[in-house]
This record gives C-alpha cells, sequence and structure tokens, in this order.
C-alpha cells in the first residue's frame, strides 16, 4: 500500500506542478503581449511623427523648386518678350526702308521709260539718217567707178594686197631684229654660264703613258726575274700580255703595253714576287692570277667610290665596273675616269645654272665615253657603242641620248645633251689635258688647209678648235652654191682617205658675195 500511496503522491505532484506552471505561463504571455502593445504603440506614435517631419521637408522642396521654376519661367518669358520687341523693330525698320527703296524704283522706272521714248525717237530719225547716208554712199561709189574705171570689189582687192605687202614687210623685219636680238643675248647667256662653270672646276691634269718603269733595289734582281733561259721573263709576259724589256737602265725594268689594266697587273705581280723572292714559272701563274683578281675588286671598289663622290645612286652593278675600269683607260693621253669625273662635275655646274636635271646630267656626264672602255673592237663609235650600253642596262632615255650625241652621230632630242657635248670639249680642250707631239700636231693642221688648197675657187683655208674643223672660204665669182656643198663633200672625203686623224673633222664652206659702192 506504501508503493500505490506513493505513486498517487506523485501523480497528485505532478498534476499539481503542470497546474501552476500553466498558471505562470498565462501570467507571462499577458506580460509579453502588454509590452509588445506598448512597444508598437511607441514604433506608431514615432512612424508617424517622422513621416509627419518627411512630408513638411518634401513640402518646403516642392515650394522651393516652384519658386526656382517660376523665376526662369519668368527670365525666359522676359527675353521672349526682348527678342519679340527687337524682332518688331527690325521689322519696322525694314518696312520704312521697303517703301523707301519703292519709292526710288518708281521714280527709276519713271525716268527709264521717259529716256527709252527718247531713245525711240532718236533712233527713228537715225535710221533715216542712215537711209539717206546709205543712199548717198552709193551714189558716190557708182560715181568712183565710173571716174576710176574699177568696180568696188576690184578696188578693195588691190587695197588689201598693197596692206598685206606692207605688214608682211614690216612683219619681216621685226621676226629678224626679234631673231638678231635673242642670238646676241643667248650667245652672251651661254658665254657667262660657260665661263663660270670652267671657273668654278679646277682639276689637276696628268698624261697617262704607255709604259711603266718597275725600279728595283739591284741589278741582281734582274738575274733572278729574267731566269734561266729567260723562262720566267717568257711565263711573266704569257700571264700578263706586257713587253717586260730589261736593259741597261740602272736599277729599273720597263713594263710596256698599252692596256694600262695589263701593265698595272704586270707591275704589282713583279712586285710581289721580288718581294716573296720565289720567282718561278708556276708561282708567277699564281700571283698573276691572284693580282688580276685584286685588280678586278680593286676596279669594282673604284667604282663605287666614284659614283658615291658625284652623288649618283641606282646605277647598275656592270656599268659601276665600267665605271672602274675608266681608272685604266686613256683617251688622248688624258686619264678617261679623270676626265668623265670632271666632266660630270661641269655638267652639273652648268645643270643648276640652266635650272635643269642637276643628278641626271652628272650621270649622263660620268657615262658619256664608256664606249671607250670595252676591251673588244667594234665598227660603232665610242658614242653609239655607249649608248647601247646605257640602253641594255637601262638607263633613261635622256642620258642614253646625250651619250650617242655627243659627237654629233645622233639627233640630240633633250638640253642635256648639248650639255654634254660642251662639257666634254671644255675637259679635252684644257692646256695639258691631252698629250699630242707638237711637231706632228702643227704638220697635221698644215696638211689639213693643204688639202683644202688642192680645190679651185678655194680663198682661204683655216684649221680652227685643235684641228677639229677646218674652215674653207671660196671665191663666190668661181663656186656657187651647190658647188660649195659639192665642195665641203669633197674635201671631207679627200681627208678620210688621206690622212690619219682622232675624231672627227668638221668641213665648213663659206661663200659670201659682197656689194661695194662709195657715196662721194
Amino acid at each position: 500500500m506504501s508503493i500505490v500511496e506513493i505513486i498517487i503522491g506523485l501523480v497528485v505532484g505532478l498534476a499539481g506542478g503542470f497546474g501552476i506552471a500553466k498558471m505562470l505561463e498565462k501570467s507571462n504571455v499577458s506580460t509579453l503581449i502588454k509590452s509588445a502593445k506598448k512597444e508598437a504603440a511607441s514604433i506608431l506614435k514615432d512612424a508617424s511623427q517622422e513621416a509627419e517631419n518627411i512630408k513638411k521637408d518634401k513640402l518646403l522642396q516642392a515650394k522651393e523648386k516652384f519658386l526656382e521654376l517660376k523665376a526662369e519661367h519668368e527670365k525666359e518669358i522676359l527675353a521672349k518678350d526682348k527678342r519679340m520687341a527687337e524682332v518688331e523693330k527690325r521689322i519696322r525698320d525694314k518696312e520704312s526702308q521697303v517703301s523707301s527703296e519703292l519709292a526710288k524704283t518708281k521714280k527709276v522706272n519713271d525716268d527709264f521709260e521717259s529716256k527709252a521714248k527718247e531713245y525711240e525717237t532718236k533712233i527713228e530719225i537715225l535710221d533715216k539718217k542712215y537711209q539717206e547716208v546709205e543712199k548717198m554712199h552709193k551714189s558716190q561709189v557708182e560715181q568712183l567707178e565710173v571716174i576710176s574705171g574699177l568696180s568696188a570689189d576690184e578696188a578693195k582687192e588691190q587695197l588689201v594686197e598693197s596692206l598685206k605687202a606692207e605688214a608682211k614687210t614690216k612683219a619681216m623685219a621685226h621676226i629678224q631684229e626679234t631673231i638678231e636680238e635673242a642670238k646676241l643675248t643667248a650667245q652672251q647667256e651661254a658665254k657667262k654660264v660657260i665661263i663660270s662653270t670652267i671657273q668654278r672646276v679646277g682639276t689637276e691634269e696628268a698624261v697617262e703613258n704607255c709604259v711603266s718603269v718597275f725600279n728595283i733595289e739591284s741589278d741582281d734582281v734582274k738575274g733572278r726575274i729574267i731566269g734561266r733561259e729567260g723562262r720566267n721573263i717568257r711565263a711573266l709576259e704569257a700571264a700578263t700580255g706586257v713587253e717586260i724589256i730589261v736593259d741597261d737602265t740602272p736599277e729599273a725594268i720597263i713594263l710596256s703595253c698599252f692596256d694600262p689594266v695589263r701593265r698595272e697587273i704586270a707591275r704589282l705581280s713583279l712586285h710581289k714576287l721580288v718581294t716573296d723572292g720565289r720567282i718561278h714559272p708556276a708561282r708567277i701563274e699564281e700571283v698573276v692570277a691572284k693580282t688580276t683578281k685584286q685588280i678586278e675588286d680593286e676596279i669594282i671598289e673604284v667604282g663605287k667610290r666614284t659614283v658615291i663622290d658625284l652623288g649618283i645612286h641606282g646605277l647598275h652593278p656592270e656599268l659601276i665596273k665600267t665605271v672602274g675600269r675608266m681608272k685604266y683607260r686613256s683617251s688622248y693621253g688624258q686619264n678617261l675616269l679623270q676626265h668623265s669625273r670632271e666632266v660630270a662635275k661641269l655638267c652639273g655646274i652648268m645643270a643648276a645654272e640652266l635650272g635643269l636635271n642637276v643628278k641626271l646630267a652628272k650621270r649622263a656626264g660620268l657615262l658619256h665615253d664608256i664606249g671607250k672602255v670595252p676591251d673588244a673592237e667594234s665598227d660603232l663609235p665610242h658614242a653609239l657603242l655607249g649608248m647601247q650600253w646605257a640602253e641594255k642596262y637601262g638607263e633613261k632615255e635622256e642620258v642614253c641620248n646625250a651619250i650617242g650625241a655627243h659627237h654629233d652621230e645622233i639627233e640630240m632630242k633633250y638640253l642635256i645633251s648639248p650639255i654634254i657635248q660642251v662639257c666634254d670639249a671644255i675637259s679635252g680642250a684644257r692646256p695639258g689635258a691631252r698629250r699630242q707631239v707638237l711637231d706632228s700636231y702643227i704638220q697635221r693642221l698644215k696638211d689639213l688647209e693643204a688639202i683644202a688648197f688642192g680645190f679651185n675657187g678655194v680663198k682661204n683655208a683655216y684649221a680652227i678648235q685643235a684641228g677639229r674643223e677646218l674652215r674653207v672660204i671660196v671665191e663666190s665669182e668661181k663656186v656657187t652654191d651647190d658647188m660649195a656643198a659639192k665642195l665641203s663633200f669633197e674635201i671631207s672625203h679627200k681627208i678620210q682617205t688621206e690622212m690619219t686623224y682622232p675624231g672627227q673633222v668638221k668641213i665648213t664652206v663659206i661663200r659670201e658675195t659682197r656689194a661695194v659702192n662709195i657715196a662721194k
């Protein structure tokens, strides 16, 4: 029974505790609800107050914005009113101006109408007078035709013919005066340009020889160079194509050859052989081959330096090599490269004086004598051969024409062509530029004049321009104009067949008729 009582007591205690807990829970919930209601009321009150404040702020901002917009609107209205007032003022001014212009126009129209009526009246009067004048003119022409025995058309033709003849005479006289004045001016200007060009280019002149002298330290070296039974000399001559003269000249060996390249190869080869000390045919061939290659490289280098010095660009490699070979060529004793460089400089200066292309003139001046460089013989003159080379390697037509025409073999088509011809003559005609034995030179000039005197009707003959021109003066009574042309041909043919001379000889036959009277 005690256990049952205990269990019952426990159950009763639990039920009582549960009831007490429920009562306490209800009391706490009611307290929480009350505090929540109070907090909610406070939040609502604060929110309402904040909303009222925001409302007031927004109303204030709206009012301020309204006032700003109102002020701007009023400003725009005032500006528009001002512009409208200005426009109205301009319109009123225009209206007053238009009304004044209309008044002026009306006045001008009235004046024009009155003058038009006046002119119409005058035109009627003039028409009447013109008809009267026509009648009088017709009657006068008829009277003149009766008096002169010529019709009006015939008289007009005679007058026109006389006027034509008079005008033609005056025109011919004017043209002749203009031509003479132009010739005089052109000659003076040309002389100025040529003299200025010559004065601005000064070059040293050196005459090329056909022999070179190889100096040796002692005459003992001569025997080593000659070799056993002359085999070294023969091997050297066969390898270089140069005649080697070993004579009694102390400490010197002479190398003779018309080709400066071969002569230079022989000289350098001898120098290397003597310096090295090994002189025998195999060594000679080896040294000559190496020296030949060295000279070829030097030729190319000389060509490159030359075109760079003259400011010439884009030249074909073969033409550069040809320019380098000019160093070992001569023309009448004048070094060809030196001559071509001088001509190029002269052409550049003259082209600059005349306002032409300086680079093109220098290019043509440098290449004008490339036809003299090839070793192979050609039937063509060197000018035409050089022109063919220039065309082959893509030079411009102006340059090709200047090369081909500098000795008048072809027609000159461009302005630089006569410049090249003149500069070539200037370079070759300088004192000391070209070598010629004085006695043979004088004799050749005498022979030229003697050939001219061998023909009938020749009064005087003069060899000028260093023998490049022969001027023949004939007697006008014995030689006609047709005979003068024939005489020029016959003299040139005889010179070609009987004389040997460098270059060309120009034959000029002069025939003039003079009428002389004396007023006493």
